[in-house]
């Protein structure tokens, strides 16, 4: 998924295949327990949350029908930089009328004068070099009013082991074969993310694990 020339059925592919394994191991509550957290009051205000590396845009469908849940009135954003996935992720949540998508680099000047009431990032931090999510951390404090959920992988070998067993067996995408493992690989240790907390000057957050091999951290 980090080659953003990728198009076709391979995306298509990939992002259902992705979209079902995250429902079956339960990662996407993560993201919506975290904004929960965030989100503790009734509200009056439209919100503006903005998800990066959106995807196919299933977990936007997911916060729209939390939002509704909760009577909150929202506008959902998608951010990707791959012009086939946002293609992809505007058909697939075209029943949203309060869902849209942007093709956008993240570390772009434009990108950062951008303001949102809460930044998601659901699997999309594992990508980037410590350096690199220090900046985007440090950004996001003045980007995001309420606040940060970041959902991503714990670096772990039962981790590694269950995802390569479980794509081998039931993915039909090379691509997911090969990603999913490696993300893992990517993926972090908890003084790994309380040492880039720690360096992005950010001395109020929270770190949690959770299942499936997910860590939430919210600041």
């Amino acid at each position: 998924m980090d080659d953003l020339e990728v198009s076709g059925e391979v995306i298509s592919q990939t992002l259902k295949e992705l979209e079902t394994i995250n429902k079956w191991l339960g990662g996407n509550f993560v993201t919506i327990n975290g904004l929960d957290k965030l989100i503790r009051s009734q509200t009056n205000e439209k919100l503006v949350i903005a998800d990066l590396g959106c995807g196919g845009g299933d977990m936007l469908k997911l916060v729209a029908q939390w939002a509704k849940q909760r009577k909150l009135e929202v506008d959902l954003v998608g951010f990707d930089a791959n012009p086939a996935i946002v293609e992809y992720a505007i058909e697939n949540c075209k029943a949203y009328p309060n869902i849209r998508f942007e093709v956008s680099d993240i570390f772009s000047e434009a990108f950062k004068e951008r303001q949102f009431d809460v930044i998601l990032c659901t699997l999309f931090t594992h990508h980037f070099t410590d350096e690199q999510l220090i900046n985007i951390f440090n950004q996001f404090k003045t980007q995001a009013k309420k606040g940060t959920v970041i959902n991503d992988l714990h670096r772990h070998g039962l981790a590694e082991f269950l995802i390569k067993w479980l794509t081998h067996f039931f993915s039909k995408s090379e691509m997911v074969k090969n990603d999913a493992p490696l993300s893992v690989r990517r993926a972090f240790k908890k003084a790994e993310l309380e040492k880039i907390m720690k360096q992005a000057d950010i001395p109020f957050f929270k770190l949690r694990w959770m299942w499936a091999f997910r860590w939430q951290l919210i600041f």
